[in-house]
């Protein structure tokens, strides 16, 4: 027990020791004498108590202290209170430790420690089981000289790990892993492995299914539209009743058609395997084709539609998928933006790249709508959707072939006021500028 006030009892044993001498060395006549030998037998059993406290440290195996009296006793018993604290703390830390082991233990997931070196510091249970890593023979190892993906290689040094990917599992080539990478701590990584097998048969069946059935369903709608199209023409001398039944017939078949197209084409972009960098577009040139079309579009809406481009800028991309992008956001700014209204469309180099943008003056979009544009089959108002003919596909579609050049689409609109959607490239897409 520690006495704030103890060092005043020592100091006065210590007065007492040496006046005690001091009494003998008047009593000799040698007072000098007395008081040196009573400090020299003062320093021996000091030294003796110092060897005594080294032994202990190093030597002994018991846990308390040496019985001993005086200032020593003091010193020995606040040692034994830090080696009791230190060991209730690394008791404490110990526990921490089994529950954390426990808890990376229970992840469905595997996990894996490195170090700024790509060095492995730690992997739980299922990353020895699905990744093949041993425990603890490979700590210390480099990573990448255990999972050779070329593809996970490339993602694991360029450091940009805001998104997963997506790699075969280096046990199995049947299953598919996603990798996520998280940096922690003082230049420490957190990767988490996840079996993303089902997800991938189901996302792969789920195109296939959208691909077969739009592709069958082209055949029987062909048959329809063309028995409708040998039909007499609807003219006044037709039943109301079927004249009413054969144009509704016409602009359903035509819709059907129109979504299956779109269908398709979204299933070719999301199955696509051409490479961006193979081919370079000339977007003014293409966008002046475009123009063409959405004059035409634009021949009953009487809008003021106004291209601001940039001649001679070709970047790296797919000329079939760029324009269907383009296309369906000029043609969606047609069909919505009232009759009378302003659309201008911009392609332009900025200082970051360059940049494709349609703006219109239209009746605008409540922001709570903005996130889920993109979203397959969502519509704003969906009477007016179905009034302008749309399929609810085409945003999907700019989505995928956006995704598809490393950029992607962005929105910005008030009601009342109009919208405008655009997309940028960085200057790495640029493949040559006049």
């Amino acid at each position: 027990m520690y006495y704030p006030f103890s060092w005043i009892k020592s100091v006065a044993r210590l007065v007492l020791f040496l006046i005690f001498f001091a009494i003998i060395g008047w009593y000799v006549e040698d007072m000098l004498l007395a008081v040196a030998m009573g400090a020299t037998g003062l320093l021996l059993v000091n030294y003796w108590q110092l060897f005594k406290l080294n032994r202990w440290l190093w030597h002994s195996r018991k846990m308390s202290p040496p019985s001993v009296s005086g200032l020593w006793e003091h010193i020995y018993e606040g040692i034994y209170y830090l080696q009791r604290r230190n060991r209730n703390k690394r008791k404490e830390l110990g526990a921490l430790v089994k529950r954390f082991r426990e808890g990376s233990e229970a992840l469905p997931d595997a996990a894996v420690v490195v170090d700024s070196k790509a060095c492995i510091i730690w992997c739980n249970r299922l990353a020895r089981l699905e990744l093949g890593l041993r425990w603890p023979s490979d700590a210390g190892r480099r990573l990448d000289n255990l999972i050779r993906h070329p593809e996970f290689i490339e993602y694991f040094h360029a450091g940009k790990y805001h998104f997963p990917i997506e790699v075969p599992s280096p046990l199995n080539p049947l299953k598919s892993f996603e990798y996520r990478i998280m940096p922690y701590g003082e230049e420490h990584l957190l990767l988490i492995a996840r079996d993303v097998t089902r997800l991938s048969q189901l996302e792969e069946m789920r195109k296939d299914f959208v691909a077969n059935v739009s592709h069958e369903l082209r055949t029987p709608l062909t048959v329809i539209n063309g028995y409708l199209e040998i039909l007499p023409d609807a003219d006044e001398q037709l039943n109301p009743f079927v004249k009413k039944a054969y144009l509704e017939m016409s602009t359903q078949t035509q819709r059907m058609q129109s979504l299956i197209e779109d269908l398709l084409v979204l299933s070719r972009i999301e199955a696509s395997s051409e490479r961006v960098y193979e081919n370079t577009v000339d977007m003014a040139a293409m966008l002046n084709q475009v123009k063409i079309e959405a004059d035409a579009l634009n021949k009953d809406k009487h809008h003021n539609i106004e291209f601001h481009l940039t001649p001679g800028v070709r970047i790296y991309g797919i000329e079939t998928e760029l324009r269907s992008a383009c296309s369906n956001l000029i043609f969606n700014a047609i069909n919505y933006t009232p009759e009378g209204g302003n659309i201008d469309v911009y392609w332009s180099v900025t200082k970051a790249g360059v940049r494709f943008a349609v703006k219109d003056n239209g009746d605008g979009i409540e922001q709570r709508h903005l996130s889920r544009l993109t979203e397959r089959f969502y519509r704003v108002d969906k009477a007016r959707s179905r009034k302008t003919g749309g399929s609810g596909l085409g945003l999907s579609i700019v989505k995928h072939v956006l995704n598809h050049h490393n950029s992607k689409l962005q929105i910005t609109s008030r009601v009342g006021e109009g919208s405008e959607f655009f997309f940028e490239f960085d200057a790495e897409m640029i493949a040559s500028q006049e």
